[in-house]
């Protein structure tokens, strides 16, 4: 079906589908020497959170995924099905410093339906750690860019997508809470998802109309064409926005998050 004849609700299961991508392959198929680095360096290191090093082309970059486990249930379980502690994004802003200081451009790959919400997270401060991400990527002094590469939920995406742009590929999805969530509160039905799934505007089509997101990704089945696009449209933008005086890239950031 074409991504335009789809309705809010089939790209939301679309963007949860077993067998999409997760940033495994991302990193596999965008990086070379890729090398992960561990630790928030005050409690522990989050498997949901991917960071490391490695050369986009010749470019050297920070790369922060939210990863959602492979295809065996023990995988997932591992990566916490992609819905990250505290100590992820504490992980996440430690990379970003570290990029800042050596002038490395940072690539985010955003796929969470949320951040965890246990109650050793908020015991060890989840809103305080999604807030000085936000805040850290707002006023990062270096190139930034995030892309959603399947869901894209709450504060826990929100988290690592205050960027220079925000790209979406087409059967992606990204809002404030998830339609089901969105469902519960409002209509305390849980019949009535497809119907929160088309209000809350969650496509890429939808946020790209508003201005929410830059970029929507044409996803051609994920072909290994699809990741030598992807790769060069990356390269180029870096390239383009290094040529940006760092002032003047870090205002326009913050001026595009402070019209929403």
């Amino acid at each position: 079906m074409s991504v335009k004849k789809m309705t809010a609700y089939e790209i939301l299961q679309k963007s949860r589908e077993k067998g999409r991508p997760t940033a495994r392959a991302y990193i596999e198929n965008l990086l070379d020497n890729f090398i992960e680095l561990h630790g928030d360096r005050r409690f522990a290191d989050d498997k949901a959170v991917i960071a490391g090093i490695g050369q986009l082309g010749n470019m050297p970059i920070t790369l922060i995924a939210i990863e959602k486990g492979g295809e065996t249930l023990s995988e997932k379980i591992a990566c916490n099905f992609g819905s990250a502690h505290p100590e992820g994004y504490r992980k996440a802003v430690r990379l970003m410093k570290q990029a800042e200081k050596f002038k490395r451009p940072v690539l985010c790959l955003v796929d969470t339906a949320g951040a965890y919400c246990g109650i050793g997270a908020e015991e060890r401060g989840q809103a305080e750690a999604i807030a000085s991400s936000i805040l850290e990527m707002i006023r990062l002094k270096t190139q930034t860019l995030s892309i959603i590469i399947g869901e894209g939920g709450s504060g826990g995406a929100l988290a690592l997508s205050c960027s220079d742009e925000v790209w979406m590929t087409e059967t992606s999805m990204y809002s404030v809470i998830s339609p089901e969530g969105c469902a519960s509160i409002l209509w305390k039905d849980n019949n009535k998802v497809a119907e929160a799934a088309e209000n809350l505007k969650i496509t890429a089509q939808d946020l790209y109309d508003i201005r929410v997101i830059d970029k929507i990704i044409a996803e051609e089945n994920f072909a290994a064409n699809y990741f030598k696009k992807l790769k060069r449209e990356i390269i180029n933008f870096f390239k383009e926005k290094k040529k940006i005086d760092m002032h003047k890239l870090i205002e326009d950031r913050y001026t595009r998050f402070r019209k929403f």
